[in-house]
């Protein structure tokens, strides 16, 4: 019963991206962002207050949110700063590169994932893992060349640096939500909802302090259908993700690799709907980054 659960997962996060290129264009990322993250922030607001109020509405439902504490609190709010770091990182990348390329090397997240597991966690990576990551460095190689035919610098482009920096960041993410779901026993639910509150706060004062002072000298905003869908699509990912994962039976190599297959929409959006370039030369290539996470994800 697990498997079409991420398969919607990886669904709605394919179009998360479409909505998120779709928005940003010619848009003040801040504005856009906070309006996101409040959408997001909307459906949780119903089981927020009926968790502070008691939980009685939603106390034998998938949705109940169990009471917090402060140390729970704290934890999650770092959650929140190191999303919102690795988010800000990935929409001023998701602006000003193509989508054929912002997919494929956040697809690359589980060989940066795995090496922060050997470092911090001092996990050691079997020969197939090591095979796996090599396979999905040299195909970022390849999109490093292919750039170039697009003019874009894999080592001169600030928003290259920012794409990599939000991958990395991502992937951090990515260690420790495992660090609080599995080993500090945070409720999935608590953790989500709980986020996405701390996360549209640091959206607000972002868009306060730096975006509402030169509105008149950087980007304008103008708003889109496309911007609340971005936190909508998110949030239904990852509720759809985390529940997948709890069923019985749920292979996290399965899971990790049915989820990273989102990058297939983004990708076709990018040939059909913004018509980028050397789109046949990247779907080699992607299907490359695809088989070295198959082997990340499936070969221990």
């Amino acid at each position: 019963m697990w498997i079409p659960f991420v398969i919607a997962s990886a669904i709605f996060l394919g179009l998360y991206d479409v909505c998120k290129k779709s928005s940003l264009k010619e848009n003040a990322v801040l504005v856009v962002m906070l309006i996101s993250s409040a959408t997001s922030l909307l459906m949780f607001t119903p089981l927020l207050i009926d968790s502070l109020c008691g939980g009685k509405l939603f106390s034998d439902t998938i949705f109940n949110i169990p009471s917090t504490n402060f140390r729970n609190q704290m934890f999650i709010l770092l959650k929140a700063f190191i999303v919102q770091s690795s988010w800000l990182c990935n929409f001023y990348a998701m602006k000003h590169l193509p989508i054929s390329i912002v997919g494929p090397v956040r697809s690359s997240a589980p060989a940066w994932t795995l090496f922060g597991a050997v470092i911090i966690l001092g996990e050691r990576l079997s020969m197939w893992q090591w095979i796996g990551a090599a396979i999905i460095i040299s195909c970022l190689y390849l999109y490093a060349r292919s750039g170039r035919k697009e003019g874009i610098s894999f080592t001169h482009d600030k928003f290259v640096f920012f794409l990599f920096a939000g991958t990395l960041i991502g992937a951090g993410s990515a260690l420790y939500d495992k660090y609080l779901l599995r080993t500090l026993m945070i409720d999935r639910m608590e953790v989500q909802s709980w986020f996405s509150l701390y996360q549209f706060l640091l959206a607000a004062l972002l868009a306060l302090v730096v975006w509402y002072p030169n509105r008149n000298k950087t980007d304008k905003f103008r708003f889109t259908f496309t911007i609340p869908l971005i936190g909508l699509l998110l949030t239904v990912a990852d509720f759809l993700y985390f529940y997948g994962l709890s069923q019985d039976g749920a292979m996290i190599g399965v899971v990790s690799l049915i989820r990273r297959s989102n990058v297939v929409i983004s990708f076709m959006a990018g040939a059909f709907i913004f018509k980028e370039k050397n789109i046949l030369n990247k779907s080699f290539i992607l299907c490359g980054v695809l088989a070295g996470v198959a082997v990340l994800c499936l070969c221990k």
